[in-house]
């Protein structure tokens, strides 16, 4: 293998190793006490979706994760990370399709049908999010 090749294999595996350190932080600690952020996190899946139509891309999350939306509504998500990230349709219906947004990049998707929509960061399958769309 290139030089160039190593090197790019090197980068890719400290970012996973990177990433994996910074999603076990907001585990359980070794002292059996719940890390008030990973609490946070947990409550805000709970959540009934928020009425939004901009998504912010951050610390390898959609914020808000399920949004609910009118019939029509153009739904806006920036990327506010510094990783790239895509927001791709992952139930085979008609919905959003980015393509790789880099930092600061904005990606807008108008949904003209209603029904559930559920997505995924294609780069970092783990995030995920949902699109309900009503009358």
């Amino acid at each position: 293998m290139g030089k160039r090749v190593i090197v790019i294999i090197v980068v890719i595996v400290i970012g996973a190793i990177a990433f994996g350190l910074s999603r076990n932080s907001n585990h359980t600690d070794t002292s059996g006490q719940s890390n008030p952020s990973a609490a946070s996190s947990q409550n805000s899946q709970n959540q009934a979706p928020t009425s939004t139509d901009s998504v912010s891309i951050q610390n390898f999350a959609f914020m808000p994760g399920d949004i609910t939306v009118k019939k029509g509504t153009t739904v806006t998500w920036t990327n506010n990370d510094s990783s790239p990230h895509s927001v791709n349709e992952t139930d085979s219906q008609t919905g959003p399709d980015s393509g790789d947004l880099n930092a600061g990049d904005k990606y807008s998707f108008t949904f003209d049908n209603t029904g559930t929509f559920k997505y995924r960061c294609d780069i970092h399958p783990e995030m995920l999010g949902t699109v309900t769309v009503t009358d």
